[in-house]
């Protein structure tokens, strides 16, 4: 199984490009909200770190974006509870598609929680700040001053591009990405 793992800026397109390969995806924001929605574990965990915040189960992301705003360590100890619960189902996936000949990884800090093998082909989604921008304020529940805190926490861009095996030009059009995609699979499998 051959690890391909997508890195770049937030809202580059990364889950996006991911769908592109046709292989089954790992999505950390996806286990994220299912955590918020369905774990109780993890609520209880939140609610006991931060208790002026945390009020309602399922957990409602409007709560611990008011605890990001409040203090940016309160990502940490979110993540404390967090990240641990995203890693199980990250392995389960892992054991699950372990015959497959690609899986992705769609986890947006990969590189800086240090969850990226020496082996991973990582494949940097490139695009424009302007359409980036444009994308992210059209989200549903955007927040800049999360998005901001969040920037905080990642690796500058131009050493993730650095560290990439291959970068992708997301120009938001289908038939490019999904070309792109492909031909980088090629190569991979000529190289394999």
């Amino acid at each position: 199984m051959i690890r391909i793992a997508v890195v770049g800026d937030i809202g580059s397109g990364k889950s996006y490009v991911a769908k592109q390969f046709g292989y089954p995806v790992f999505n950390a924001d996806n286990e994220v909200v299912k955590l918020y929605r369905k774990s109780q574990k993890c609520y209880n965990n939140l609610k006991k770190i931060l208790p002026k915040y945390i009020f309602s189960f399922p957990i409602n992301k409007n709560e611990i974006s008011r605890a990001i705003i409040a203090n940016q360590n309160n990502i940490k100890k979110i993540s404390r509870v967090i990240h641990p619960e995203v890693r199980l189902s990250m392995n389960t996936f892992l054991k699950k598609n372990k015959r497959k000949k690609f899986i992705i990884l769609d986890i947006p800090l990969l590189i800086e929680n240090k969850i990226n093998n020496k082996n991973d082909i990582l494949i940097f989604i490139d695009a424009k700040k302007n359409e980036i921008n444009k994308r992210l304020n059209k989200r549903p529940g955007f927040n800049k001053k999360i998005i901001d805190k969040f920037k905080k926490l990642q690796l500058p861009l131009e050493i993730k591009k650095k560290k990439s095996n291959f970068i992708i030009k997301n120009n938001f059009k289908h038939n490019s990405v999904k070309k792109n995609a492909k031909n980088v699979l090629e190569i991979i499998s000529k190289n394999d």
